[in-house]
């Protein structure tokens, strides 16, 4: 025996972080701006955070014009009122901050023996001080709002790069303690500038950031990357 009625057609399922408002600091260049194409494919609002105002802005009409919805946001995140003059932005515009990607992965360009005090500080502002400012500031005013961090990369030689990251993880693990969901990625090398081979960090953003995994917190995640193909020489001649 048939039925007289068909049977009704399935909604098709929200994207993942549909109704999110997501800052990505650092996103007008290298992982930032895979990242946020990630987050933004997922359904979120992107928030595009860093210190050039046409970068950020072409960043933002990319995504636009993709589907996504993203602004961006001229800042320096490594002073703190600056970011805090952007959260509170951000508020004003969505009503909501949910998740907050920070790219604390500045590299040294010299090595560990040559490196000046006034480098070594850049370091530690860049990748530090601006880690703890933003826990802080979220802590203070926004504290169900999650913060994962994308570390110094695991291929990075000098010794400086040690006690950056072990302070950050430092962070990371203890957070919990101020109540705080932070999670720290440490990719396998830097940004290849191709979205396709740093895909697997823009994905473990997104895990991190689904509603479904957000009990997660003082998570340390290493993530391998495909090596970045050697350009020939003869290939580049021929450019």
């Amino acid at each position: 025996m048939t039925s007289d009625f068909a049977a009704a057609p399935e909604s098709p399922a929200p994207p993942l972080l549909a109704g999110q408002v997501i800052a990505v600091t650092g996103a007008d260049q290298g992982y930032g701006r895979a990242i946020s194409a990630g987050l933004a494919r997922a359904g979120a609002s992107v928030v595009l955070i860093g210190g050039n105002s046409e970068t950020l802005a072409s960043a933002a009409s990319s995504l636009e014009l993709a589907g996504g919805t993203a602004i961006p946001l001229k800042a320096d995140v490594g002073v703190p009122l600056d970011w805090l003059s952007a959260q509170n932005r951000i508020l004003e515009i969505f009503g909501a901050l949910h998740g907050i990607v920070h790219l604390a992965d500045k590299r040294a360009h010299t090595n560990f023996t040559l490196l000046s005090e006034n480098e070594w500080m850049d370091l530690f502002n860049c990748n530090v001080k601006s880690s703890v400012a933003i826990a802080q500031i979220v802590r203070r005013r926004l504290s169900g709002t999650w913060l994962t961090i994308i570390g110094p990369h695991l291929d990075e030689p000098g010794l400086q790069v040690h006690p950056q990251r072990g302070a950050i993880r430092g962070l990371v693990e203890h957070a919990h303690d101020e109540e705080l969901r932070v999670n720290l990625v440490l990719p396998g090398r830097a940004s290849s500038g191709d979205e396709a081979l740093d895909r697997p960090l823009a994905e473990a953003v997104l895990m991190l950031a689904a509603p479904t995994l957000s009990h997660l917190r003082g998570t340390v995640l290493e993530v391998p990357l495909p090596p970045v193909p050697r350009v020939r020489v003869s290939e580049v001649n021929l450019r």
